[in-house]
């Protein structure tokens, strides 16, 4: 990631270092996509193997970068194979941690000139393909939530749901449906002087980019839901 400027020089050290700071064994953390710049499953190890060492459960999820996501069985057999202990992966599921349920999808922008795309990309179907994921990983959340109502559901995406005049509705309504009212994001980098956190239609959105938290793990404590 270095080619992308300065504030990138030495993130992998900088990761290291502020995570072992912070992160206990007992922790949960969250890592919502753009792993890894692998093409393939096996060259993606490096980073997976990295990403296992720190302290800490990790639940990942896919970015548009991830090419090397493949089907949850042959990550799952790839990481039994590796000795990859500490990784869990967040697609169209959900988990009970202690205090909160996490769940969540990829997402897509909806500005078809963000995108950037090379060859022709029938937006709507992703979008509807996305909508469909996050609603059985919500459902899964209430599946996880039943008999106990109060604990929260935090949803995780890759792609913001707003960001700068444009918004996914698709995937905004589902999260109305299921009253869900706190959400993280990634993918937006380079935007280092806007708020962490914003809230549309009673929604509360945070960016969590690696380069914007500036490679620190960012809290997310009983009192933030």
């Amino acid at each position: 990631m270095e080619v992308f400027g300065q504030n990138w020089a030495n993130h992998a050290e900088r990761i290291k270092k502020y995570w072992s700071a912070v992160v206990c064994a007992e922790d949960t953390v969250m890592i919502p996509g753009d792993i890894s710049w692998a093409m393939k499953l096996e060259e993606a190890y490096d980073d997976l193997r990295f990403i296992d060492s720190l302290p800490g459960t990790k639940i990942i999820s896919k970015g548009n970068h991830d090419f090397w996501w493949s089907t949850v069985g042959k990550i799952e057999t790839f990481f039994k194979d590796k000795g990859i202990t500490s990784i869990k992966m967040l697609h169209n599921n959900a988990f009970r941690l202690e205090d909160c349920i996490v769940c969540g999808t990829r997402g897509w922008f909806y500005d078809e000139k963000e995108q950037k795309t090379v060859s022709e990309t029938d937006f709507d179907k992703i979008v509807n393909r996305e909508t469909m994921r996050l609603e059985m990983s919500l459902k899964s959340a209430k599946e996880l939530q039943a008999g106990d109502e109060n604990i929260p559901i935090l949803v995780f995406f890759h792609f913001p749901p707003v960001w700068n005049g444009y918004e996914c509705r698709p995937i905004i309504d589902m999260l109305h449906k299921y009253n869900i009212n706190r959400c993280y994001f990634g993918h937006i980098h380079g935007s280092y002087f806007v708020q962490k956190t914003t809230v549309f239609e009673g929604i509360s959105m945070s960016l969590t980019s690696a380069d914007f938290l500036k490679f620190a793990p960012m809290p997310i404590f009983f009192d933030d839901y």
